[in-house]
């Protein structure tokens, strides 16, 4: 049971970076081409169902399914939360900041849908290579656990 929910958790996860690696850029176009009005709804329609419909279930997806793993893993190794190096505790640390990263998407989007935001396309750019550093730093975390 174990390893299905760790496959479960892995296209959670590959869901869920897809959101946030491409909401970003939608916001990049959503800023450049304000201009456009009839190009504009349409990435206020991209950007409200990429974030509600497959952002928001795709985290708790992968929030759920790692939290059972944890569980199932100190059940079944009877391993204990605080002696399994910080490799865990680092990782833990890494997707709360991811969480609140993503959560952060959700604040700009509706700041954009208003056209309230006042945030431009080429800071967007810079803050989707948020993300990146963070999905390396727990991938290393997993892989390596270099603590």
């Amino acid at each position: 049971m174990y390893n299905w929910i760790l496959w479960f958790h892995v296209a959670s996860f590959v869901s869920w970076f897809a959101a946030i690696f491409y909401l970003p850029r939608l916001f990049v176009y959503h800023k450049e081409h304000e201009s456009n009005s009839g190009f504009l709804e349409v990435v206020k329609i991209m950007e409200y169902k990429l974030y509600k419909y497959i952002g928001i279930p795709a985290m708790w997806a992968t929030i759920l399914s790692g939290a059972l793993m944890i569980y199932l893993s100190m059940s079944l190794y009877e391993i204990n939360l605080f002696t399994t190096g910080g490799w865990l505790h680092a990782k833990l640390l890494f997707v709360t900041l991811l969480v609140v990263y993503f959560l952060s998407l959700g604040s700009i989007r509706k700041k954009l849908e208003n056209d309230s935001c006042d945030k431009s396309g080429k800071f967007f750019r810079f803050y989707n290579e948020v993300p990146t550093i963070l999905l390396l730093l727990i991938v290393a975390m997993v892989v390596v656990k270099p603590f």
